[in-house]
């Protein structure tokens, strides 16, 4: 099963336009598909979740995650004069990242009450990471394993850091880089979405050049192939995003597709 979005639309205030596609693939040993991903270019908001929980609640987290996220999005974007920011706003922060943390944290807010209110959603919630292109910048926030690449030039570059055990322990010197594939605990995850009743997001800032590709993804994709082979996949890039797109998906399910796989790819071109 696959679902797809194509998008193309002119970013607010510049003259060059940004491609936009989103594809998700249940893979090769899951019935059901947890994932969630949104191209919405009026709005300039992409984002992957990857729900967990038992039964269909992982579905339900990431559907009401990316819900949440857009609403407000779309709201701070100018639609209602008297928005309520019921975090505050900090300071330091663009525009863009307030409005992105805010989101998030009314997406933890809804997908953990969701939880706490009904018996089979207990223990529910979703990794994320979502992007806003204002202009040349890119803004992006994540929580869990969901990531955020840039190819740039014929190389690869995460962008975002993953909320996990092991990177953590990578961090601290605890283990090393070729460690974190093959350890026990790679798949603990220390952050989502809904998880706890507050959530800390981190976001991050990055100029586009032209002919920038940012590549947002779940675990689906970086656990069954490693960044070598997500460049090496995609090189040279295809003329089009839903090939590459496909590419990927292609080679997270020969390489096994143990798990649901998303990709959300931005081209910013002149």
């Amino acid at each position: 099963m696959t679902d797809a979005a194509l998008s193309r639309a002119a970013v607010p205030g510049d003259k060059m336009p940004l491609e936009a596609f989103g594809q998700t693939d249940v893979g090769r040993r899951r019935k059901l598909n947890e994932d969630n991903f949104l191209v919405k270019p009026e709005t300039n908001l992409y984002a992957v979740c990857d729900g967990m929980g038992g039964h269909n609640a992982g579905e339900v987290a990431s559907k009401m995650a990316i819900e949440t996220l857009e609403a407000f999005i779309r709201k701070s974007a100018g639609e209602e004069k008297d928005i309520t920011w019921p975090y505050g706003l900090e300071a330091h922060l663009s525009f863009e990242a307030n409005r992105l943390k805010t989101a998030v944290k009314l997406a933890n807010k809804k997908v953990f009450k969701s939880a706490d209110n009904r018996e089979d959603y207990t223990g529910m919630g979703t990794t994320l990471v979502a992007a806003i292109v204002s202009g040349k910048v890119v803004t992006i926030g994540s929580a869990g394993d969901s990531r955020a690449y840039l190819f740039r030039r014929g190389e690869l570059k995460q962008l975002t850091r993953d909320d996990s055990w092991v990177s953590a322990a990578w961090a601290e010197g605890i283990l090393t880089h070729d460690e974190i594939d093959r350890h026990p605990l790679r798949n603990v995850i220390t952050k989502a979405v809904g998880a706890k009743e507050e959530i800390e997001l981190e976001t991050v800032e990055h100029q586009l050049e032209k002919g920038d590709v940012i590549l947002l993804c779940s675990d689906g994709l970086h656990s069954m192939i490693n960044d070598e082979a997500i460049l090496k996949t995609v090189t040279p890039f295809p003329a089009t995003l839903p090939a590459a797109a496909q590419k990927l998906i292609d080679a997270a399910n020969e390489a096994g597709g143990k798990d649901n796989v998303s990709v959300v790819l931005l081209r910013y071109t002149e």
